[in-house]
């Protein structure tokens, strides 16, 4: 199922989970300097996975901030929060008054181009709240994000727009993978921040 037209109160999701998307919570004119603001100030660095005892690169950058130096494990790699800049406080507070939710960390990613992209997964991590809420902004390209239930198969898909906010709560994890397909179209770069909680 693809969609494309959005309504903030409408669950993307048919059933097992809460995805609600709310369009562009930010303006052409506040999103292209956010995103030269977070290529240009964040501290990206080049992911690492280890898969079957093999350490893997990946082209795709990353960054990981919040409240206190929070460790994040995910791929058999272990990352240290650093101290939020000022642009990703100013991100947090907007979040936080458009959803009601509250969090203190942020994991982001930058796709250089429309080839990089992220395979099936969930966002299961211990680290995390169980079934709280991961806030997804996007800036820069838009990219098809996927959904797929891990029992049924059936899938769910959805453009996101630069400046757009998409938020998945609930069960969500639990029953379904998510993915950002690469494309083959001429895409420009894109930065993704989710926003989460970590449990300490």
């Amino acid at each position: 199922m693809d969609l494309f037209g959005f309504d903030e109160e409408i669950n993307l999701l048919p059933k097992d989970g809460s995805v609600h998307y709310f369009g562009t919570l930010f303006s052409t004119e506040e999103s292209q300097p956010y995103f030269h603001q977070l290529l240009h100030s964040i501290d990206w660095k080049n992911d690492v996975a280890i898969l079957f005892g093999k350490r893997i690169e990946t082209k795709r950058k990353v960054a990981w901030y919040g409240d206190k130096p929070y460790k994040y494990s995910y791929s058999n790699n272990t990352k240290t929060a650093l101290p939020w800049t000022n642009e990703l406080v100013e991100l947090k507070k907007r979040i936080e008054e458009k959803t009601g939710e509250t969090f203190n960390s942020c994991l982001l990613n930058l796709y250089h181009n429309g080839s990089e992209g992220m395979a099936w997964h969930s966002d299961g991590e211990k680290d995390l709240k169980k079934h709280g809420a991961i806030a997804s902004v996007s800036f820069g390209a838009e990219r098809k994000f996927a959904f797929k239930h891990k029992q049924t198969k059936e899938t769910v898909n959805i453009l996101l727009q630069t400046g757009s906010l998409l938020v998945m709560k609930d069960e969500t994890q639990d029953f379904w993978l998510h993915r950002l397909p690469p494309t083959k179209k001429q895409t420009g770069p894109r930065i993704n921040l989710t926003f989460r909680t970590i449990i300490e």
